[in-house]
């Protein structure tokens, strides 16, 4: 052998023993335990509970990143359960960890020589805790930093709570893992990170069909509570739910470990995920596609298409000439929801099969055909450049960063956007008022109101230059709070209120808008409710 050769032999067999990548893919138990070794060039060897499922320890290129005090987990941990393993060959060797609970089947698959965790969970009822998640307890001291958005849920250090025990003032700042939520459409890796090497651990879903809630939802991904850092899978939760919780099985999802930054979702490879034997999976030849032409979106403003049943949801943004396709989806009848960015324009419905295209399009049903007077904000179905909008989703109400909120007067033709509220929150900025002038008096006209959520039974009351609207119905209940923890996406009630002729007189002009419940709470948890846009038109 050349002396050459012989040099990079020995260099090369170094490098290797030094970061532990001689150890040989497979498992062994030890103390209760079984410890799976991935094989990868990157190693990665964690420890899983034969008792309760909990993974007690990670070690990622010989660092030990799992918190002591609590494991890895399902849930809260599930206790106890039922815990096997196995080795199983196909197009790659696989080590699967599979949790039986009654009512609950969790899988841990590792692929030789990948330095990922790759996830499963299949259920026949929701958790008694009321939530479904994979949390992942991490070292802060190895992993103290977040992606994608940074110190916004880093509640280390803080000095007192405003709201609960979640919300948390650091440095003068709020703080609170609810402000690390990604809109399940925009998911693609969060990750925590740190150390010397820079080690990221990202979790990544590449779908949530099974979870609840639709495109727009979001829930807490990470966040750094001090004793331990915290990387989330939120699959069902409580927290402003609109629609029943799916059963059947959530997944595939990963939690991976590298030293080369941020992984993109669409690189996660889980087409083999069938051959590890998993209830509740539909591989690809199992499922069926949509495709078609949406119409009439509103210029500037995103298309989105939405499929869902009580079983699944799907989505799917549009191009610019309106044609989308969906994921491959299970087969079954979907309602076809289209939205202009979030504002529901059209529904319909579609019935998907297996190995099969449908071909379904879809047009926009919202009127444009009116004489509008003014308009306040865009329907897009978010609360678009109100006062606080480009602030509320990573801090609470109250923090100082805050603009006032008022109560505010909007004057139509000299007003910024920003002279109008988000949020109207009845003890502390109720209620709005708008001014404007008219020409001449009006006959009949129309006032819409577009909200996004409600809290606590908040609805618009309007006030036409004394002339009071009728109270409406309360609208549909989540019990959940929403703009404290940087929530907007709820039912988004559209309230028409039918303005006498007469009513609407030459020169200036007053309407308010007042939040109305019949329920009470304290400051930024009273009633309130989101803006989405609010109109006045004649027909």
């Amino acid at each position: 052998m050349e002396l050459r050769s012989v040099l990079r032999f020995f260099a090369l067999s170094a490098s290797i023993f030094a970061t532990g990548a001689l150890s040989a893919f497979g498992y062994t138990s030890s103390g209760g335990n079984y410890v799976i070794d991935a094989g990868s060039v990157n190693p990665l060897i964690f420890s899983v509970s034969q008792s309760s499922c909990d993974i007690n320890s990670i070690k990622y290129r010989g660092t030990q990143l799992q918190y002591n005090g609590k494991g890895t987990h399902i849930n809260s941990g599930l206790g106890s359960a039922t815990v096997s393993i196995s080795q199983i060959s196909g197009s790659s060797r696989y080590i699967k960890v599979t949790c039986v609970t009654s009512t609950l089947t969790h899988y841990m698959v590792v692929r030789e020589g990948e330095s990922i965790v790759y996830m499963a969970t299949y259920i026949t009822a929701q958790p008694s805790i009321g939530e479904l998640r994979f949390i992942a307890r991490l070292l802060p001291n190895q992993l103290p930093s977040e992606h994608p958005y940074g110190d916004v849920s880093n509640t280390n250090g803080a000095s007192s709570t405003v709201e609960g025990s979640d919300v948390f003032v650091v440095n003068g700042q709020t703080r609170s893992k609810f402000y690390s939520s990604t809109r399940f459409i925009d998911e693609d890796s969060h990750c925590v990170y740190g150390g010397s090497d820079l080690m990221h651990v990202c979790v990544m879903t590449p779908q949530q069909e099974s979870s609840s809630g639709g495109p727009f939802f979001r829930d807490i991904d990470s966040n750094n509570a001090g004793d331990s850092t915290n990387l989330y899978n939120y699959m069902n939760s409580g927290h402003v739910q609109t629609e029943a919780y799916r059963m059947g099985l959530h997944g595939p999802y990963a939690m991976q470990f590298s030293r080369s930054g941020i992984p993109n979702v669409k690189s996660l490879d889980v087409s083999w995920f069938g051959e590890v034997s998993v209830t509740g999976y539909v591989p690809a030849s199992g499922r069926g596609t949509v495709k078609g032409t949406a119409s009439d979106v509103q210029s500037g403003m995103q298309g989105v298409v939405h499929w869902y049943n009580s079983v699944a949801q799907y989505w799917a943004k549009t191009s610019s000439n309106g044609a989308f396709t969906s994921p491959l989806m299970k087969p079954g009848t979907y309602t076809m929801v289209l939205y202009q960015t979030e504002f529901k324009i059209a529904t319909s419905t579609v019935s998907v099969s297996a190995g099969q295209t449908a071909t379904a399009n879809i047009a926009g049903t919202f009127s444009t055909s009116r004489n509008t007077l003014f308009q306040i904000g865009e329907y897009d179905g978010q609360p678009t450049g109100f006062r606080n909008a480009d602030k509320f989703l990573r801090m609470h109400p109250s923090d100082s960063r805050m603009s006032s909120w008022g109560p505010l007067t909007y004057t139509v033709g000299s007003s910024q956007l920003s002279d109008f509220p988000m949020a109207i929150f009845q003890t502390v900025n109720n209620p709005v008022t708008i001014r404007f002038n008219l020409a001449s008096a009006l006959g009949a006209a129309t006032l819409r109101i577009a909200t996004t959520l409600s809290f606590a039974g908040s609805r618009p009351q309007a006030n036409v230059n004394g002339w009071a609207g009728p109270a409406p119905a309360a609208p549909t209940k989540i019990d959940s709070r929403g703009v404290t923890r940087g929530a907007y996406r709820g039912f988004g009630e559209v309230y028409i209120v039918s303005i006498p002729a007469g009513k609407l007189v030459a020169g200036s002009n007053t309407i308010t808008i007042t939040s109305i419940s019949g329920s009470s709470g304290t400051t930024f948890l009273n009633p309130n409710l989101i803006f989405d846009a609010v109109e006045l038109y004649t027909a």
